[in-house]
């Protein structure tokens, strides 16, 4: 029999096709013509050349930058495993990682918003990472520390990922003093910290929700002279401790290049985030308990806030209208009994009835809110990457083939209106059971 590889031209003409009804099929059965029994994101073209499916091997940050998905997401759910199972799966995949004695530490204070490991703790995460492995031979760990419940009480769920993160050790420090906006006592904790385990770095989030405050603080405290606005570290043996990093300078008009310091205040996208191990989480806490600090700031609670007020990049529970929301009186007043921030896809704006600054998706903003509902919302490709950092995605509409069904985490099938009025009632006779009981 001869050994020549004969190609399938029509069999490559639909692999290239989005649209051809075959698409899915073809693809799968090239992946498992490959090997890995899922869809190819690679094959050989008409002329010989190797052509790539861009849809399944990344996409484009919200600041331009290529991200890479190594995390299987996107291809188990191009194989109909649907995203859970393909997190999981490759979180099962992941080599496990445990540094029993490190040569030094590298500390990073996430931001945590919501109790949770956001987009940008997670880059900073991986620039943490590059700086503890660098020395294969003398390798580092990377610690966290973290301000809230202990770890007995606090919240299991979202501290289920942390190793997929990249964290060695965790460092939770509790208690009323540091609970709240409380940046005296958080500074004395993180002052405790460095005076024990005298991490070799300081890794925070350069953000407005308060890393770049408590960096800049500790700078003050340690008497160190921080790097701001960190979007690359690169390795060089000509500094002090062989790394060179780029900050911007001059309102973002222009980079400054230094030499590392010890203590790093990062930007967004200033490494990618660990995709291929798995740490071990281990506990390490201070020998000594911290003691009572009278601060000289009363935290006096949070504010109750109009969701319709607060932007979509910060919302954690949004209710986003598309095309097939029909009934729009019924569908703000749901939002306004669920609690909600409304968003909205680019039919819906397009159309005049959401304003622009509340479209979701490439084209708009960029949302990483624990609970995303969809209603009317079929998933064309640019909501969908706007959508990909979200927790928790449920999908209401009336075609169960639609893209926004095989995204969602929890689908419902059914006219939106009926959906979401039964919804409004079941939370308000639960209120008033509440009331009543109370």
């Amino acid at each position: 029999m001869s050994e020549i590889v004969r190609r399938d031209p029509r069999r490559e003409w639909i692999a290239r096709n989005r649209l051809h009804p075959d698409h899915e099929r073809v693809l799968a059965e090239l992946g498992q013509s490959a090997g890995h029994g899922m869809a190819a994101t690679e094959w050989m073209g008409p002329n010989g050349v190797i052509r790539k499916n861009p849809h399944a091997v990344g996409f484009i940050g919200p600041n331009g930058i290529k991200r890479i998905d190594r995390s299987g997401v996107q291809q188990a759910a191009a194989a109909g495993r649907g995203a859970g199972a393909g997190r999981k799966a490759a979180a099962d995949e992941r080599r496990q990682v445990t540094i029993e004695a490190p040569a030094f530490l590298v500390a990073v204070v996430p931001d945590m918003p919501g109790g949770r490991l956001s987009s940008h703790d997670r880059d900073l995460l991986g620039l943490a990472r590059q700086l503890a492995d660098a020395d294969g031979e003398r390798p580092g760990a990377v610690v966290a520390v973290l301000f809230g419940p202990g770890e007995g009480s606090g919240e299991p769920k979202e501290r289920a990922g942390f190793g997929e993160a990249g964290i060695d050790r965790l460092i939770v420090l509790d208690g009323d003093d540091v609970d709240g906006y409380a940046p005296e006592a958080r500074l004395a904790a993180l002052t405790a910290v460095d005076g024990e385990f005298a991490p070799r770095h300081w890794l925070f989030p350069d953000s407005k929700l308060g890393g770049a405050d408590l960096g800049r603080r500790l700078s003050a405290r340690l008497g160190e002279r921080p790097a701001a606005g960190i979007w690359q570290v690169e390795r060089d043996a000509a500094c002090a401790l062989g790394w060179r990093c780029t900050g911007r300078g001059a309102a973002g008009t222009s980079d400054i290049q230094r030499a590392l310091p010890r203590v790093v205040l990062a930007l967004a996208e200033c490494a990618e985030p660990v995709s291929e191990t798995r740490h071990a989480v281990q506990p390490l806490a201070l020998s000594q308990p911290l003691p009572p600090l009278l601060g000289r700031i009363e935290d006096l609670g949070q504010v109750a806030v109009d969701p319709a007020g607060v932007a979509l990049s910060e919302a954690e529970f949004i209710l986003s209208a598309g095309n097939g929301v029909k009934d729009w009186e019924g569908f703000h007043q749901a939002a306004k009994i669920l609690g909600a921030t409304e968003g909205a896809s680019r039919v819906a704006v397009d159309d005049g009835f959401m304003p622009r600054h509340r479209q979701v998706g490439a084209t708009g903003t960029w949302v990483t809110a624990r609970v995303y509902v969809a209603v009317g919302i079929s998933g064309a490709i640019q909501h969908l990457q706007g959508i990909q950092s979200c927790d928790k995605v449920v999908a209401i509409n009336l075609d169960p083939g639609c893209d926004m069904i095989k995204r969602a985490d929890l689908a419902v099938i059914g006219d939106s209106a009926s959906i979401l009025a039964a919804l409004v009632e079941m939370v308000q006779r639960q209120r008033e059971e509440k009331r009543d009981a109370a």
